[in-house]
């Protein structure tokens, strides 16, 4: 029984061998191929330049202890706000079939609940930011549980906007910004200041709070904000 075994491998390998040699003469570019990557594999010793490919190191955030921390919320202008949205964003976003477009190349990721805080059902917007803008948010997010207890978390009740939603939002809205938005370019959200763990709320030490830690990111250059009273939100836009 081993003798058959040991006939059948060392027949394998022959069949093997004659047929890599046939494609190395009869493809030359092959043989030098399979020459450059055995060189590549076993001579390194020979090459002192020769380095191995590492991954990148992973950032980790670590969320601040914003208890004693004191600053106040301040309002950035909207130019500010449209300016880094043109600059930074995925650009000017017009119809649903673009937004998706942006979707499927990863230049726009969704976004619907985390640490911290939770986007609830969108009618006149999509749940969807820039990579970087949802990293910023989660950051957010998780900072202001560590501020307020476990489980606490706040609402997103606007993300981004194609000018068509736009337009229609307007029709609807004499609030609603006039031209061009931040929000249609997938780096600006509305952060409501009366709804939080899901609820309807009108109070006044999480407000405090939640304004405690978007003036923090403020500070260290990440967001842009407007506080928006009539729409009782902060309109915040990722930097």
């Amino acid at each position: 029984m081993k003798k058959t075994g040991l006939i059948l491998a060392v027949s394998f390998l022959t069949f093997l061998s004659l047929g890599a040699l046939a494609m190395v003469n009869f493809q030359p570019e092959l043989k030098e191929q399979l020459a450059d990557t055995y060189t590549s594999l076993f001579d390194l010793d020979e090459k002192p330049n020769a380095t191995l490919l590492m991954p990148e190191a992973v950032e980790v955030f670590e969320v601040p202890d914003l208890k004693d921390y004191k600053a106040r919320l301040r309002k950035n202008s909207y130019p500010k706000h449209l300016a880094t949205a043109e600059e930074k964003g995925a650009g000017l976003i017009l119809d649903d079939e673009q937004l998706f477009q942006l979707v499927e190349a990863g230049m726009l990721v969704e976004v619907s609940s985390g640490i911290g805080y939770e986007v609830e059902k969108l009618t006149h917007s999509h749940p969807y930011l820039t990579p970087e803008a949802k990293k910023v948010l989660e950051e957010i997010g998780q900072t202001y549980e560590a501020l307020v207890g476990d489980g606490e978390f706040f609402t997103v009740t606007s993300g981004t906007r194609t000018i068509e939603q736009q337009k229609k939002l307007g029709r609807r809205n004499r609030n609603a910004t006039k031209g061009t938005s931040s929000h249609s370019y997938g780096l600006s959200v509305d952060i409501s200041y009366i709804r939080f763990n899901g609820e309807k709320s009108w109070n006044w030490k999480k407000r405090k709070k939640l304004e405690k830690v978007l003036s923090y990111f403020q500070e260290q250059n990440k967001i842009y904000a407007i506080k928006e009273r009539k729409q009782n939100c902060f309109h915040i836009t990722f930097r």
